[in-house]
């Protein structure tokens, strides 16, 4: 009797699982195998898929092109990781402070507002502010005796407008996190450290960093997948140029993939960017017991 009851909570278990189980499998399992079975062929949509073995694999190793991209996605993700991670806190720590709701509710609106907005329109927009001949920011900047400067066209400059591009369009995702996280932490843990005589900095060091440490890691994985995974800021703002200056590997992987139309080996990249992600994530959580505190009490 109590094996059918079981039996039965199981199934019933199951049934509530299955449209998010077929979800899975259709959208996410399925593609996942069929990338893995493309990177062992040679597939242009036309014609049949021929199998070649591990040619595309030898081809990913003497690709000169991508390890370059994968410089550049290295770049990408050392400027837009921190400045995400960290200026992400220090506005959520500006808009939490003791200000009326109603300043709140407003700074909220302001830094999250971007996130929200087309990707594609708003690049548009910030082409013209990076123009170097009738660009805003070029002429503000020459208020201030500043030559114009290439934001597009200079290998030097081109990270510094995605960067600045990427800050103001995304940074709100990493506001908010923080801002939820910092409405949590219990506020007579303040107080009493207050009372203690502990000055603002201990109270930071000691009270908000270590509550906050489950949110900061959360941000931090998520972030650095994005940055790994960049497409659309080099893609919407400089097409990757100049030359393959600011191309990233997820721009060299749409390049083969849906312009040289070979999906074998756009799969094969896809698989090694997949696998790279995999183990910076797992070294993430290995790793994560040293700082992250998830004891609340």
């Amino acid at each position: 009797m109590a094996v059918n009851r079981k039996m039965s909570n199981i199934i019933v278990g199951f049934l509530f699982l299955s449209p998010a189980l077929l979800f899975f499998i259709i959208f996410i399992g399925e593609p996942v195998v069929a990338t893995i079975y493309l990177s062992f062929t040679k597939y242009n949509v036309i014609t049949p898929a021929k199998w070649i073995g591990f040619d595309n694999m030898k081809h990913l190793l003497v690709d000169d092109r991508l390890w370059l991209t994968y410089g550049n996605t290295i770049k990408y993700v050392a400027i837009l990781t921190p400045m995400h991670v960290i200026l992400g806190l220090l506005i959520a720590l500006a808009v939490n402070r003791n200000i009326a709701k109603g300043w709140k509710y407003l700074y909220r609106t302001i830094f999250y507002f971007p996130v929200l907005a087309t990707s594609a329109a708003v690049a548009v927009a910030w082409q013209f502010i990076f123009s170097k001949d009738f660009g805003i920011l070029n002429y503000f900047l020459s208020k201030f005796g500043v030559d114009p400067i290439p934001w597009m066209q200079s290998p030097q400059w081109v990270y510094l407008a995605v960067a600045i591009y990427s800050f103001w369009k995304f940074i709100g995702n990493a506001f908010l996190y923080y801002l939820i996280g910092l409405q949590s932490i219990p506020e007579p843990l303040y107080e009493a450290a207050e009372i203690d005589g502990a000055s603002k900095m201990q109270r930071f060091f000691f009270i908000t960093l270590p509550m906050l440490s489950p949110t900061i890691f959360f941000v931090l994985v998520t972030t650095l997948i994005g940055a790994t995974q960049i497409f659309d800021e080099p893609y919407l703002i400089t097409g990757g140029g100049p030359g393959d200056a600011s191309r990233s590997v997820n721009m060299y992987i749409y390049e083969v993939a849906f312009q040289h139309h070979e999906m074998g080996y756009a799969s094969t990249l896809s698989l090694s960017l997949f696998l790279i992600i995999l183990c910076v994530t797992i070294l993430q959580f290995s790793i994560s017991h040293k700082w992250v505190n998830y004891d609340r009490d």
